[in-house]
């Protein structure tokens, strides 16, 4: 019988959804899919001092904005939860009690000051941290007396000594701990919740995970879960850690790291299409057979195993980020681009809140003639800017260009085309521009550039005949006409 695969994205709801937790996220999803198995979304909300007030929302909406949807999780419930680990405190004390009467945890005493000089103690000696397991041997008097005092016990797991810890991993193999480093950990609080470690391993099991996919950091985490799984018998999930993300130092990557756009979030509120950040995502740390980088959803998940998963790290390179996003909106329909950036020249007041038939439509040509340059949508404001500036000023490169002898002869063509034109339309005004040349005798660049430099300062640009519609005919003349009379070049 085929194994049935079960993994989860467990995010404790401490703020906006990191790109590295995305890429986790993400894995589980496609590998879930790719295996017909579920995806199981878990919120890890024990550390209530860490906890953020809507953070549980904004991680759910930055998911589903991806497109990656869960099969059980606190919105469509399912057979294995709750899918809080706060609304599932009851089902942790029975292994808590199981582990205390067989000797394999045991309270502590230790306030938080006793076990910071005993930390100081041990870094001043060079030695790595760990708790001392003063408290492992405590008789019942012992415990008597600082119940007394009105000390609330935490609970330890008691460490086996002199044990190495080996765990199987898909991604970096076989990888093995020594028990002597670990010292004794917090199961439960003094406030009675259970620490990460403990609820996390209870959860996996009693949900039936199959595989855990999660990041390298987590590493250090596996074997105080596979003491857990270990003291129970139980068989431990497949792990699964993958790679580091590093910025373009290829340094560890920071929180404070401004190079980089980092929670998902950002990434919407800049314009960038869902699907090109899961194409560029899931490269981080994998690949596919083959040298495409343009992936489908669809395709991610018919050719992801995890055994193409990288060990080494894997570098974000903004670079590649902003070309990808550029090919998905180059190739997306002209309607969702617009609509994307629509309120971002709306937030700068360049276009009205409702707008018309004629103004949709000068829209549609403006956003299509520089979508093509466009890295993510936000960017439509400065790259339109020059459409919507009233008065040119032209630097000394346009001076030059408006200078030459035949500049006169050009213009007073375009001009008198233009004033007899009833249609206003980038068709129209292309024919205007073999016209003037007919009429002139000038064309290519002598043609093109006094008109263009002209009319919007500039020595390059988009489309010229969609740049002058765009302008509207009014402009567009006022500006060929202070050049005629030679009112105003600076």
């Amino acid at each position: 019988m085929a194994e049935k695969i079960r993994v989860r994205f467990a995010p404790s709801p401490t703020g906006h959804l990191h790109i590295g937790s995305a890429r986790s996220a993400l894995f589980n999803y496609l590998f879930a899919k790719h295996n017909n198995g579920s995806f199981v979304m878990r919120i890890e909300d024990t550390d209530q001092s860490r906890n953020v007030e809507n953070a549980e929302e904004k991680l759910l909406s930055s998911l589903k904005w991806l497109g990656i949807n869960w099969d059980e999780s606190i919105d469509v419930g399912g057979e294995y939860g709750p899918y809080r680990s706060m609304e599932r405190l009851n089902s942790y004390q029975k292994y808590v009690d199981q582990l205390l009467e067989e000797g394999k945890a045991y309270h502590c005493y230790c306030t938080p000051e006793e076990l910071e000089e005993e930390r100081e103690v041990q870094l001043a000696k060079g030695e790595t941290p760990k708790y001392s397991g003063k408290c492992r041997y405590l008789t019942p008097n012992q415990k008597e007396a600082y119940e007394k005092e009105g000390r609330k016990p935490s609970v330890r797991f008691k460490v086996p000594k002199d044990k190495v810890i080996e765990v199987h991993d898909i991604v970096r193999g076989k990888v093995a701990f020594e028990s002597n480093g670990i010292g004794d950990f917090i199961i439960v609080r003094t406030d009675g919740i259970p620490t990460y470690n403990f609820a996390v391993t209870i959860d996996d099991h009693l949900m039936e995970i199959s595989h855990v996919i999660r990041g390298e950091e987590h590493l250090s985490n596996t074997p105080r879960q596979q003491l857990i799984y270990d003291a129970f018998s139980w068989k431990s999930p497949k792990f699964a850690h993958v790679s580091l993300i590093l910025n373009q130092d290829r340094q560890k990557m920071s929180k404070r790291d401004e190079s980089i756009i980092q929670f998902v979030e950002q990434y919407k509120e800049l314009g960038f299409l869902p699907e090109a950040i899961i194409n560029f995502v899931a490269l981080l740390g994998w690949s596919p057979e083959g040298e495409e980088d343009i992936l489908s959803r669809e395709v991610l998940v018919k050719r992801f195993p995890l055994d193409r998963v990288a060990k080494s790290p894997a570098v974000f390179d903004i670079a590649k980020l902003y070309w990808m996003n550029n090919h998905y909106i180059k190739e997306a329909s002209l309607d969702r681009i617009v609509e994307l950036c629509l309120p971002y020249l709306q937030k700068e007041n360049l276009l009205p809140e409702e707008l018309n038939e004629a103004q949709r439509e000068w829209v549609n040509i403006l956003v299509n003639l520089y979508r093509e340059q466009m890295n993510y949508a936000q960017e439509i404001v400065e790259l339109t800017k020059d459409i919507f500036v009233d008065e040119l000023t032209y630097n000394q490169e346009a001076i030059d260009i408006l200078s030459e002898e035949h500049i006169p002869v050009v213009l007073s063509e375009f001009n008198k085309q233009l004033e007899q034109l009833e249609e206003y339309i980038p068709a129209v005004i292309k024919q205007v521009m073999k016209v003037v040349q007919k009429e002139t005798g000038y064309k290519g660049k002598q043609l093109f550039m006094p008109i263009r430099v002209a009319t919007t300062g500039l020595t390059h640009g988009r489309d010229l005949p969609e740049t002058l519609y765009l302008l509207g005919k009014e402009k567009v003349l006022k500006r060929v006409k202070i050049l005629l009379t030679n009112k105003h070049i600076d």
